[in-house]
């Protein structure tokens, strides 16, 4: 089992495996005895980041579609880095070791220092990550090592627990359909199925991007009396994904869409993507606050 790091504050609990790609392995509310998860908790022996409770994506979010785009005039080429699907997802952050460059009681910085390979960038990426009374913050950044300019866009990836009578609330403008390699078709506007106000999100089949997110998501546990504030001033998408199954679901604050890479260079700002000068820094700051849901009206957890 990879060595963890455990944070505590308040009522919180936080841990990481950092050799299993920069991943968390478990945010829990203690109150009265008993132990919440406001995220999935990882096994205690586990080798993916996919079985984590939450991992990074970074130097982008989603798919590139058949591993492949231009920059400054240059295709690069990606390999499939999960099994099963062709299109390579979420960068390489999240397949990598991380290191621990500080730790202390309630607070830690994660380092992930990239060469260039396939990927013909080099960087470094950091989490900075900080548990207070109030809940957690993550601080994600990336920075361009290589003289030349490289593309950016940031995201994170958190599992929630379930039940038939979680809610999810979050403003959003639009969504995208997907084909069946779960890659974006058309943009329609975010209502009915696509709709995301205080709605059912427990096995739903879903497996979107949205658009124009207003920053702000909410999951609420009704059988637990407890919800979760979700915020990022940086992050302007939403990838929820909820699979029939139930049991858990995924949702994400992220800065580029899918596929954003396979569109044109001149498209990249407006679909989340930064080109960084070398030793430029993207960024996101996101935050995850529990509170209690009470016949009174909501407070802290």
């Amino acid at each position: 089992m990879s060595p963890r790091i455990r944070l505590n504050a308040g009522p919180f609990v936080a841990e990481w495996a950092p050799q299993v790609g920069g991943a968390m392995t478990r945010f829990d509310h203690l109150s009265g005895g008993e132990r919440t998860p406001l995220m999935r908790r990882a096994p205690d022996r586990f080798e993916r980041a996919l079985d984590a409770a939450m991992f990074p994506l970074v130097p982008f979010s989603n798919r590139i579609r058949g591993g492949r785009f231009t920059c400054g005039g240059r295709e690069i080429a990606l390999q499939p880095n999960m099994a099963g699907d062709p299109s390579p997802l979420h960068g390489q952050g999240w397949v990598s070791p991380w290191e621990v460059e500080r730790v202390e009681d309630d607070a830690a910085e994660l380092v992930f220092n990239h060469r260039a390979g396939e990927w013909p960038w080099d960087y470094e990426a950091r989490q900075s990550v900080r548990l207070t009374r109030a809940g957690l913050e993550v601080r994600l950044t990336c920075r361009n090592l290589s003289s030349e300019p490289m593309p950016c866009g940031l995201g994170l990836h958190p599992y929630f627990p379930c039940d038939a009578s979680t809610l999810i609330d979050t403003a959003v403008e639009a969504a995208w359909t997907i084909d069946a390699q779960v890659l974006p078709v058309e943009r329609v506007p975010a209502e009915g199925r696509y709709s995301l106000a205080r709605r059912t999100v427990c096995g739903q089949g879903l497996d979107n991007g949205f658009e124009g997110w207003s920053g702000e998501a909410r999951i609420v546990w009704p059988a637990h009396r407890l919800a979760l504030r979700i915020a990022s001033p940086d992050a302007h998408r939403f990838q929820l994904y909820s699979p029939a199954a139930g049991g858990m679901f995924v949702a994400e604050p992220v800065q580029n869409a899918n596929c954003a890479l396979n569109a044109p260079q001149a498209d990249w700002p407006a679909l989340g993507i930064r080109l960084l000068a070398h030793g430029e820094t993207a960024a996101m700051l996101a935050v995850f606050e529990p509170f209690r849901t009470a016949p009174g009206g909501d407070r802290r957890a």
